[in-house]
């Protein structure tokens, strides 16, 4: 316990899912976490769930107004800013020829957008706190995208490759601020489940499970995200955890 003792979180997309799961975690290991998205009630249910110190703001990732009110609100209100996970994204199940540019920019604006925004307006904060862990959440689907989640495996791959970007900015100024991301397959979620329900209708087999056949839990997600941001990794930055259950990426997997 007291892993991440004292320090000031924030968890974008943190009402379901991965988000969730790596809120309550951070949470647990003493973190003062601030729950964000756009889905209010399930949001502030996480922050009341979680209980003490947990706030919920209402935040749209797409959105640079919202970043810098978010932050200033954050700052204002618990004194600094140590860790970042930008966690929120969505999944259009389509193909390459089926998905509009409206579906691959809203796509994009969530998951791509929505970090670069995190990252560009967190370092300034986390500067003055002396130092921070910001962690992006990519995918395996960057890495063995599957098609008919296309725009999805385009915006993991953008987010991973930025990863590193800032990575290497802030080492090169010395800003003590360290960038990763996590790459997790197919997570049980409520998002999988229905982008599952969705290709199954479409009469396509819906997404590839891992290697030892069955969805992982979001804490195994979460735990990762936790040692990202806790010191035991502060030598650790422009990295990638890969949670696919299997040695090798083959699955193509998505989460």
């Amino acid at each position: 316990m007291g892993r991440v003792d004292g320090k000031v979180a924030i968890v974008t997309g943190g009402a379901v899912g991965l988000g969730r799961a790596d809120a309550v975690l951070l949470a647990q290991e003493g973190a003062h976490v601030v729950v964000t998205d756009v889905d209010t009630q399930q949001g502030s249910a996480v922050a009341e769930e979680i209980g003490g110190s947990a706030l919920f703001l209402h935040h749209d990732v797409t959105n640079e107004p919202s970043w810098i009110d978010l932050i200033d609100s954050v700052v204002d209100r618990l004194g600094r800013l140590d860790i970042l996970v930008n966690n929120a994204g969505i999944v259009v199940p389509e193909n390459p020829e089926t998905t509009t540019l409206d579906q691959f920019r809203q796509v994009c604006a969530v998951s791509v957008e929505g970090t670069f925004l995190g990252c560009k307006y967190a370092i300034p904060a986390m500067k003055k706190s002396g130092g921070g862990s910001i962690i992006n959440m990519s995918s395996v689907g960057a890495i063995n995208p599957q098609p008919d989640v296309a725009a999805y495996a385009a915006a993991k791959g953008a987010v991973r490759s930025y990863t590193r970007a800032v990575a290497i900015h802030c080492a090169q100024n010395g800003l003590n601020i360290r960038c990763n991301s996590v790459a997790p397959s197919s997570m049980a979620t409520p998002m999988v489940a229905e982008i599952q329900k969705q290709l199954v209708a479409k009469g396509r087999v819906g997404l590839k499970r891992s290697g030892m056949g069955e969805l992982g839990d979001p804490n195994d997600v979460a735990h990762a995200v936790l040692y990202l941001a806790s010191d035991e990794s502060r030598l650790v930055s422009g990295s990638e955890i890969v949670i696919d259950h299997t040695v090798t990426v083959t699955q193509g997997l998505v989460p």
